[in-house]
């Protein structure tokens, strides 16, 4: 950009230099060029395939391949990339086949190997793995990729390498990770410190207290106000509580924004059949919104009452649709229920009695479930293939994002008519959470913590 402005002003004295290259996604032409590149480097060059190197991932139709060309829009590499297996995408993706042209600017192969990175992770994938030839090691390495083991391909001795993806720590760091230094020192319920919500000593209160991030607020008044409730009212149920009351905190510039807030508010408040009594409302401030709810539960259900070796279970409304601004981020599963549905679904946990229960929150279902697995003073593995998910949106997108009902248990399941219940996975000594995938493999998204609190007894 800076040497076309430069161009412009009839200026030549300095600048960035035109990029060689550029990465892009194949048409029609350019996966022409790639595949007979492909003939070129590992048939009549290297002779790793007797009269072609074309299989399977060539003809389906979820591959991706992405080119490198240069200004003329000569093609100088190629790579693709996709599912690992037939059938259901569970966010598991290979790359292969990167080559690179004779004679091409110094960078292309590296290039290649990064863009694909990106479009995996973009894609929804948590597992990204190559077929790395012995010589290539090295340029992986320097990338960030991580040796796995050494495999066999078309006889030739190959590294199997994988990349780090790190979406679930990456959120469940932002999201978590500095309680551990904050909260000390202040007083908690023996067994529930960092839990959804706290048990009322001498009684059978429950509370919590949830605030909306100040830019939801400010962009999507009325959503933030579905919301502060939707989100109190499942840290009560997640611990068995039946949900009797509520009350608001808002800040806003003006009365006709607070009245988006309260709207927002006001229909959840009547869709779940909890209460507002009272609260606090300001104008003249920046936006920011805050609801404590108050239940009622004889025996309130830890999030860290779990053990190793219990089964973990996922119930989730699969029902709704990507909340509009929110792709990826916040499903909305909750707007379009009933009353009836919505009741039923704060009162699963209750219904149940598990060991142990979490709702997923904006740690995303990895990073509550590492919540839950630290509390209990454990960890847990997750089986990918096992996780309820609604259709259509990727298994990076649904272990990441808020999923408006989702409930983890531990030691039994809590089903919920408007939801789908799985067993997915289960409790581990040790730490930290791992996931399970179809071939057998494990993986670690959550290193150790998600809080840093520890055991919560």
């Amino acid at each position: 950009m800076d040497h076309d402005i430069l161009a412009l002003l009839d200026d030549s004295r300095g600048g960035a230099a035109p990029p060689e290259f550029r990465i892009e996604p194949a048409d029609h032409s350019g996966l022409t060029a790639y595949r007979a590149l492909r003939h070129e480097t590992f048939v009549e060059r290297q002779g790793l395939f007797a009269s072609h190197d074309v299989d399977d991932r060539d003809t389906d139709p979820r591959t991706l391949v992405l080119v490198a060309r240069d200004e003329a829009g000569t093609v100088l590499g190629g790579v693709r990339l996709g599912p690992a297996q037939d059938g259901p995408d569970f966010g598991w993706w290979t790359g292969g086949r990167l080559v690179v042209a004779p004679g091409s600017p110094h960078g292309v192969g590296r290039a290649l190997v990064r863009a694909a990175c990106a479009r995996a992770e973009s894609e929804g994938a948590l597992r990204f793995e190559a077929t790395v030839q012995v010589q290539n090691e090295r340029m992986f390495t320097r990338l960030g990729w991580q040796h796995v083991r050494p495999v066999t391909v078309a006889d030739v001795r190959h590294i199997l390498m994988r990349w780090p993806i790190g979406r679930v720590a990456v959120l469940a760091q932002a999201t978590k990770r500095p309680l551990g230094t904050l909260l000390p020192g202040l007083t908690g319920s023996p067994g529930f410190f960092g839990d959804d919500g706290v048990p009322i000593p001498g009684s059978d209160l429950v509370a919590a207290c949830d605030a909306i991030v100040p830019s939801m607020v400010e962009r999507d008044p009325e959503w933030a106000g579905w919301c502060s409730v939707l989100v109190n009212v499942n840290d009560l149920a997640a611990m068995g509580a039946e949900p009797v009351a509520l009350l608001d905190a808002l800040g806003a510039r003006d009365a006709s924004f607070a009245a988006r807030v309260l709207s927002g508010l006001r229909k959840a408040s009547s869709a779940y059949g909890v209460p507002v009594l009272g609260g606090h409302t300001q104008f003249g401030v920046p936006a920011s919104l805050a609801v404590t709810a108050l239940g009622r539960a004889a025996e309130p259900v830890p999030g860290g009452g779990g053990k190793p070796g219990q089964a973990l279970y996922l119930t989730a409304d699969l029902e709704g649709r990507w909340r509009p601004g929110y792709t990826g981020r916040l499903w909305d599963s909750t707007s379009s229920r009933r009353t009836p549905e919505l009741r039923d679904q704060l009162g699963a946990v209750a219904r149940a009695r598990p060991a142990a229960a979490k709702d997923v929150s904006m740690a995303g279902l990895a990073g509550t479930l590492g919540m839950l697995a630290e509390a209990s003073g454990c960890g847990a593995v997750l089986d990918v293939t096992k996780v309820p998910r609604p259709a259509g949106t990727t298994v990076g997108d649904w272990f990441t994002c808020f999923p408006g009902f989702a409930m983890l248990t531990a030691g039994a399941p809590a089903p919920a008519r408007a939801a789908v219940t799985a067993e997915c996975g289960e409790l581990v000594a040790g730490s930290g959470v791992r996931l399970r995938w179809p071939d057998g493999e494990v993986t670690t998204v959550v290193d150790g913590g998600v809080t840093g609190l520890g055991e919560a007894a």
